[in-house]
């Protein structure tokens, strides 16, 4: 049935029948919403739809407390609604979304959802089906260290959600079981795998910028940055053939976070001429909350976002 359905979707050109869809899915305080909301910003809101995943959560806050287990695990979201809404979205029909609100814990009352030229669903569990994952033509799973992560959890849970940082390390030792078993297997699937993080083989202070990881895996056709890619830029972007957890050979581009906002302004704008789209590079890209912004992240959407327009041209 999802050979089927993907099959018939795939025959079906992307426009106003059917929408560009893109998933990014990992594990909680992993960037996703940070990534997709550039995505939109660049977009445009008229052009795009937003869609978070843990919307489909069964249980409210207080609800999970007695529950033998936590958000991450599929019993405690309604997947197979999520699975058929997704197809719905898909083949460019409304769906009725339940709403999850992050900052009190309760569910609300559901919305209309119209998808629009591209659609992004973003959250913990959107490849972890055969049936989602087939809707998507774009699959990003992001993987930062999970050193970082827990300190980007207990630094936003505690600022937005009234935690204390006890109780977030508490819940992050209480979901490990379930992030293994049920978030981490979706990054096989993915087209793309976005790591943010310090480079290994460097000893570079604290404050410096993280760098991006991308897996190029050749499951979708990727750009030609052959004009980009040249020694002159290699303190900003290289490309590296390296192993894959299958121990299969994948392209893993590389850019830095050291690199200054002059040359990732000069690095956006060759990407962007580089990949044939035209105009001005979009702006919104790169951001991190209110004021600070992140080159390897504008970069990182900057590609994806290549993605979509050429999908939906």
């Amino acid at each position: 049935m999802d050979k089927t359905f993907r099959m018939t979707r795939a025959g079906t050109q992307a426009g106003p029948s059917r929408p560009v869809m893109l998933a990014i899915a990992g594990d909680s305080a992993a960037g996703k919403s940070t990534l997709a909301k550039g995505l939109v910003t660049a977009l445009g809101a008229g052009r795009c739809t937003l869609v978070c995943a843990d919307d489909y959560h069964r249980f409210d806050r207080e609800e999970r407390k007695t529950l033998p287990f936590t958000a991450l695990h599929p019993d405690c979201n309604h997947v197979p609604i999520m699975e058929q809404h997704l197809q719905l979205l898909a083949t460019g029909q409304p769906i009725l979304k339940p709403v999850y609100d992050h900052g009190t814990g309760l569910l609300a009352r559901p919305e209309l959802v119209q998808p629009r030229d591209v659609v992004i669903i973003e959250g913990l569990l959107p490849l972890h089906t055969s049936p989602s994952r087939a809707c998507f033509d774009v699959k990003v799973y992001l993987a930062p260290p999970e050193e970082i992560r827990r300190t980007w959890k207990i630094a936003r849970d505690t600022r937005k959600r009234g935690y204390t940082p006890a109780q977030v390390a508490s819940e992050l030792d209480r979901r490990e079981a379930e992030s293994a078993e049920f978030i981490r297997p979706q990054r096989s699937h993915a087209d793309v795998v976005v790591r943010f993080g310090p480079i290994a083989v460097r000893n570079d202070p604290p404050d410096t910028p993280l760098s991006a990881e991308l897996l190029l895996r050749p499951t979708i056709r990727h750009p030609d940055l052959a004009s980009v890619l040249v020694p002159g830029m290699r303190k900003a972007i290289h490309l590296k053939l390296e192993r894959d957890e299958d121990g299969r050979p994948v392209d893993t581009l590389h850019v830095h976070g050291y690199m200054s906002a002059e040359e990732g302004h000069v690095l956006r704008k060759m990407i962007w001429t580089t990949l044939g789209q035209g105009g001005e590079v979009p702006e919104g890209l790169g951001g991190i909350g209110r004021r600070a912004r992140s080159e390897p992240l504008a970069i990182t959407q900057l590609l994806l976002l290549h993605h979509l327009l050429d999908l939906a041209a």
